[in-house]
């Protein structure tokens, strides 16, 4: 009968090799139409909702840059202070000045969250399309443009874009710009099956009357475009995803930001999916994938550090005793008999899924070869594939305890 830490190990590499192999396959059919555009054939109205609090290093650009848009529907652009307590309204109020198509509102009280703000926004919306920036972000001039093509299916509830990092300054966003790009690869390929799971705020359309339908944002949610999306999936609708409309944001530049970044949304995806856990296996698209499969993407994380940490361990306490004990009994501490060359299938399973998960991140990052892509080093991809990823499950096991202890982090 096989030892426990195999049967863990051999079931880590059999989920590793499943979802590798599933996006290699999905990409290998659809590589073709990965940055497919429908054309426009109605001008549809649109709103775009841009959320603020403390933001006034950072407003005015990104309302220049939605205004720069070559979308010709765009009808407003509605800019939510959430009771900033720098002088952001007062940049936002200059803006509605001179731009009859900006419209510069204020919450009745700091709502706390993005979510609010957006919600509050969405008061003043009476367009066909409601689409949302987050204050930081900057879409490309023909980003919208090219989302709008995807709503002449009367199914489609939401399309999302290709969101990138707008600086790379220090190492941290270095890495962030290589983990945003296999991001943005990735959710193209879960697009191609229907389960996108994310609409992620730095560029996200709506079709309205379907936003309207699921309640608009849950206010009690962390991640707020994560459960939208999945409660868009529950009720049928489609999500989509164009890559060639781009938004670059400012990510965090500092460790402390980053940790308190990715706590956050950890805990909004442990919320969304302790709301939707009923769909688990169930009929639709949610519960017979997306759930599953961002469970077991958890499980992994959980089973990788696992195993990598007993190893380690085991390895060096090993190496202690033996060599602890030989320098007792002066002998010695390794003879020829004891190297052992023949392979070990765990060992190959291994080798085989890391060789397999650098090959996919390599893809992911060179595939899209537009100049605004910037050059990524090799040293940086190594930090990030064998240093970067294994923090996740340490702060997703973080997050968990958080949860549990129902801290706030608004």
């Amino acid at each position: 009968m096989p030892e426990p830490l195999t049967i863990i190990y051999l079931s880590y590499s059999f989920i590793a090799f499943y979802f590798l192999f599933l996006f290699l396959l999905i990409y290998a059919k659809n590589r073709k139409n990965f940055f497919f555009v429908p054309e426009i054939t109605k001008n549809y109205s649109l709103s775009i909702i841009i959320p603020c609090y403390n933001e006034e290093e950072n407003i005015g650009g990104t309302i220049e840059a939605v205004l720069d848009s070559d979308y010709k529907g765009l009808k407003k652009i509605i800019v939510v202070d959430d009771c900033s307590k720098d002088n952001s309204y007062e940049v936002i109020k200059k803006y509605a000045k001179k731009y009859k198509k900006v419209m510069g509102v204020r919450t009745l009280k700091n709502t706390g969250k993005a979510s609010g703000a957006k919600n509050y926004g969405a008061k003043f919306v009476d367009t066909e399309l409601i689409g949302f920036v987050d204050a930081d972000s900057y879409p490309q001039k023909e980003a919208i443009r090219k989302m709008i093509g995807f709503f002449d299916d009367e199914d489609m509830a939401s399309v999302t874009s290709s969101i990138l990092v707008k600086k790379g300054e220090t190492f941290i966003e270095r890495l962030q710009l290589i983990e945003y790009r296999i991001i943005a690869f990735t959710r193209k390929l879960l697009g191609f099956v229907g389960a996108i799971y994310v609409t992620p705020g730095p560029l996200a359309i709506y079709r309205k009357k379907a936003f309207d339908n699921v309640g608009r944002f849950d206010e009690s949610n962390l991640t707020e475009d994560i459960e939208i999306t999945w409660h868009f999936l529950s009720k049928g609708y489609k999500i989509e995803m164009s890559v060639p409309s781009r938004a670059y944001t400012v990510v965090p530049n500092k460790f402390k930001a980053w940790y308190s970044q990715r706590i956050r949304w950890n805990i909004g995806g442990i919320q969304t999916i302790n709301k939707y856990k009923k769909t688990f296996a169930r009929k639709g698209i949610l519960g017979s994938f997306v759930l599953p499969f961002f469970v077991l993407s958890w499980i992994l994380g959980f089973l990788g550090i696992g195993i990598l940490v007993y190893r380690g361990f085991r390895i060096i306490a090993v190496h202690y005793l033996i060599t602890k004990y030989s320098i007792e009994a002066q002998a010695a501490v390794l003879t020829l008999r004891q190297i052992n060359l023949t392979p070990n299938i765990l060992l190959f399973f291994g080798t085989s899924i890391l060789l397999l998960s650098l090959s996919f991140t390599l893809l992911a990052i060179s595939y899209i070869k537009e100049k605004e892509f910037k050059k990524v080093r090799i040293f940086n991809i190594l930090i990030y594939s064998f240093v970067y990823l294994l923090a996740y499950p340490f702060i997703l096991i973080m997050s968990i305890f958080k949860y549990l202890k129902k801290e706030k982090l608004w």
